[in-house]
């Protein structure tokens, strides 16, 4: 894009220079100097990790993926998986997010999927400056309080 001098435009306002209009560099605001790109793998982060602060919620993941989570969580220098349940697709201004949970029995599953959209689409906006346009959420678990005693027991009987 070439330089445009508006010569009209300095005749009539003696003293303010000449206007130059599609011009890059020193004088351009720095979000018109480059180019950002956000990886998926990110925004995944930030949506698991704004997901798991939710009250209410147990994990993510659904099925299998979140029972070999569990096993690879349990060994020695295993660290868990923020992104697992989570799948988004990023846009070069708007982003969706799906997420597969757990949620702790008692709690209103409608209240906890109400409160982890708000905390996902807050803390996404915010990080990436991308527009959240869904937050899809599918529940496919209550996690018991009994399970957690089964559990508990399984590990005291090997190890």
């Amino acid at each position: 894009m070439s330089d445009i001098i508006s010569p009209a435009a300095d005749e009539r306002q003696p003293g303010t220079g000449k206007t130059l209009k599609g011009r890059t560099g020193a004088g351009a605001a720095p979000e018109t100097r480059g180019r950002t790109t956000i990886a998926d793998s990110v925004v995944e982060k930030i949506a698991g990790m704004a997901t798991r602060e939710v009250p209410g919620i147990h994990s993510l993941g659904a099925g299998m993926a979140r029972t070999f989570g569990a096993v690879r969580d349990r060994v020695p220098g295993g660290h868990p998986r923020v992104t697992r349940g989570v799948k988004v697709e990023v846009g070069e201004r708007q982003t969706a997010v799906d997420l597969d949970v757990v949620v702790e029995y008692g709690v209103s599953i409608v209240d906890v999927a109400g409160d982890v959209r708000t905390n996902v689409i807050t803390a996404v906006e915010r990080m990436t400056g991308l527009e959240v346009v869904e937050v899809n959420i599918t529940v496919d678990d209550v996690h018991l309080p009994t399970e957690e005693d089964e559990e508990e027991e399984s590990e005291g009987r090997v190890q």
